[in-house]
């Protein structure tokens, strides 16, 4: 059976309506329905917007608490690097000031160092040039007094060859009047006898006897 169709005019208009109405219910409801989703739709996008700004929101204030707390650490850290830049430039300072005091201080020293090698060096040569002239001086009277010794010691070997031991023996065993005569008959004017035990000292005994000699005449 495909279709029915009533033969009544009436009941066809009567049907017809019906279809109308329903179609139009239907219609209705359907548009009803789609009104309806649309505001659920339209709501939850509201819902979801204002979800949305409130976290933008919230990120917004977040992102500003971190930026305010990065411009309160930045300026801190500014302000101790500068204090710290101070502090260091001012140890620096005092380093190098301290430095420098010291350097002052060991070149003082070197030149104090130096002027007290060179005053030394001075007392050294003048002490050298005194004792070499010492020395010096000293070798020419060792070798003056070599000098006359040796003339006074053959002097007094002349003396004693020139007497003969015959008259040493005379004066020795004659008196005392017959000494000087026999000394002045000689020139001479003292002299010493003594016996082998007895240690003289021949070289000043030589210079005084042969010392106060008068000059030899012919």
């Amino acid at each position: 059976i495909q279709s029915v169709e009533p033969v009544d005019q009436r009941t066809r208009d009567s049907l017809q309506k019906s279809v109308q109405l329903a179609i139009e219910i239907t219609t209705n409801s359907q548009e009803a329905s789609a009104r309806h989703e649309a505001q659920r739709l339209e709501q939850e996008a509201k819902g979801r917007l204002e979800r949305q700004k409130i976290k933008d929101e919230a990120e917004a204030e977040k992102a500003r608490t971190a930026l305010l707390e990065l411009q309160s650490l930045s300026a801190a850290v500014e302000s101790t690097g500068q204090a710290k830049a101070e502090a260091q430039s001012r140890a620096e300072s005092a380093k190098i000031e301290g430095q420098a005091a010291v350097e002052q201080a060991q070149l003082h020293a070197q030149a104090q160092n130096i002027e007290a090698e060179s005053e030394l060096h001075r007392i050294n040569d003048a002490r050298k040039g005194e004792i070499e002239y010492v020395s010096s001086n000293n070798t020419l009277e060792i070798s003056k007094a070599k000098q006359m010794a040796d003339i006074e010691t053959s002097k007094f070997q002349n003396m004693i060859t020139a007497l003969g031991s015959d008259n040493i023996a005379k004066i020795a065993t004659s008196g005392h009047d017959n000494q000087l005569a026999m000394l002045k008959a000689l020139g001479l004017q003292s002299t010493l006898i003594t016996d082998g035990s007895t240690p003289l000292n021949l070289f000043n005994t030589a210079r005084g006897l042969v010392g106060a000699l008068p000059p030899a005449t012919d």
